[in-house]
């Protein structure tokens, strides 16, 4: 007597089978999202008490980076987007480099060799918003920083300022997602930078 046909089982078990299948691809899909999620709800959502910035957190929802038209010195189209994965520290400004402009350079090396070991976690990006040429020196000074043109106009109503401030005045933040998340202040502490930068760095999963 022959045994029974596999496919005459009913629709029902057909369809449970189905429905457990998804819910393990689901439970994967969670796991390998874990620490981005973690991650993200520890500095966007959760506010434990006690906890405290230096910089000021900023809201990624409302500071998406815009489309630019960005290009390398030599006029190669690249994004900050192309970063994505590592956190940028950002700068922006004219080509012309004086006193202020040398001492954030300066500045952003140093946070990022301070990290050791999390220090290759990090990209150093300047966005240079004129056509002025660079000096030579300076991209030796500060080699391995990014260094991209971009519209000034798009900079700037892109970047959140302190009152009163303008862009150039700060260093800012982005994470491996791609999220404007922290502004530095104007002349900033260089310590209290570092340990904020630090803070995250050891807290996150991704990046």
């Amino acid at each position: 007597m022959p045994g029974p046909d596999p496919a005459a089982a009913p629709a029902s078990d057909q369809m449970k089978a189905r429905r457990s299948g998804r819910w393990k691809l689901l439970a994967v899909l969670l796991v390998c999202a874990a620490p981005i999620i973690l991650s993200y709800l520890t500095y966007y959502v959760i506010k434990p008490e006690g906890r405290t910035n230096y910089g000021t957190l900023i809201d990624p929802r409302t500071r998406p980076i815009p489309a630019m038209a960005s290009t390398t010195l030599d006029g190669r189209p690249e994004t900050l987007q192309q970063y994505a994965g590592k956190w940028i520290m950002l700068k922006v400004g004219g080509g012309e480099c004086l006193e202020a402009c040398q001492k954030q350079l300066f500045a952003m090396r140093q946070w990022r060799l301070m990290q050791g070991k999390n220090m290759d976690r990090i990209e150093r990006v300047w966005l240079v918003t004129d056509a002025r040429p660079l000096d030579t020196m300076t991209i030796r000074n500060y080699d391995g920083m990014r260094l991209l043109r971009a519209p000034q106009d798009s900079v700037k109503a892109w970047l959140p300022v302190e009152a009163g401030g303008t862009p150039e005045q700060h260093i800012y933040l982005i994470d491996p997602l791609g999220n404007l998340m922290m502004r530095f202040p104007a002349d900033p502490d260089v310590r209290k930078v570092y340990k904020d930068i630090a803070k995250l760095l050891k807290a996150s999963a991704i990046g």
